[in-house]
């Protein structure tokens, strides 16, 4: 089991804490860890974005019939 001391608003010691070794005493795995934070931090995206589609783009497609 780990000790963890405990440090309050002032930074005096206000206790300690013993933490499980099942759960805080594994390495951690460093590709699980970058995966969330890019997907914590897309989903904060507010995702408002627009793009033209064929239609709403002036000019630039084919010749829609021919001249004569």
């Amino acid at each position: 089991m780990a000790n963890v001391t405990l440090f309050d608003q002032t930074g005096k010691q206000a206790g300690e804490v013993v933490l499980n070794d099942a759960i805080f005493g594994i390495e951690p795995n460093q590709a699980v860890v970058f995966d969330v934070i890019i997907s914590q931090r897309a989903s904060l995206r507010q995702g408002t974005h627009a793009v033209k589609n064929r239609s709403a783009v002036s000019g630039g497609g084919r010749k829609p019939w021919r001249q004569k």
